[in-house]
């Protein structure tokens, strides 16, 4: 499907324009949300982000309208990839299922990596000390039996993730984990 993500910052902003601009996609579905960028709860965001399949591309005017921050971005682009969803901007003139599009995401992504790498062998540090003073306990692996049945139901559109990690009682992160780890257990491949 094509599906197109519109945001404009305040309840008086239009957001006409952006949707005139994504007109020459023949979008398919549209995801309107009249919110500010640096506001962390984006429900029309999050119901996108479930709602799209493999194979699906999402249209956006351009990256601020997406993302709080680069970070935010990278984040949402590699959720995208691995679930087989392309990313079109159309102001960048960026298109994750082309060579340069991809480049210039490579790009973003290795300086954000460069700065993640420096925090995690901070954190590294910080938690070998921890341990040798007998301060850091870790946490526990959390597994769901019948998890293949929650992960069919997720893929065939009958619930989405927020409602099926509220149903299970864990976080959206461990839901995206026990995803990954099941798709990686049962061989599903995903392309893109």
């Amino acid at each position: 499907m094509r599906l197109a993500y519109v945001r404009v910052s305040t309840a008086e902003q239009n957001e006409q324009r952006q949707v005139e601009a994504m007109k020459r996609y023949d979008i398919e579905k549209f995801f309107i949300e009249k919110v500010s960028g640096k506001d962390i709860n984006r429900p029309k965001l999050q119901e996108l982000l479930e709602f799209a399949r493999e194979g699906d591309t999402i249209h956006i005017h351009d990256f601020s309208r997406l993302a709080r921050s680069t970070k935010d971005l990278l984040d949402i682009v590699e959720q995208l990839n691995r679930k087989g969803v392309h990313l079109v901007s159309n102001k960048e003139n960026i298109d994750s299922s082309t060579p340069t599009g991809r480049l210039m995401l490579t790009m973003i992504g290795a300086i954000n990596e460069f700065e993640r790498t420096n925090l995690l062998e901070r954190q590294r540090e910080g938690i070998a000390i921890a341990k040798r003073e007998g301060k850091y306990k870790g946490s526990k692996a959390i597994t769901i039996a019948d998890f293949p049945e929650h992960y069919h139901r997720y893929m065939t559109r009958q619930i989405t993730k927020s409602a099926l990690a509220r149903q299970l009682g864990i976080s959206r992160p461990t839901l995206n984990r026990l995803i990954v780890e099941h798709e990686s257990t049962a061989g599903i491949i995903h392309n893109g």
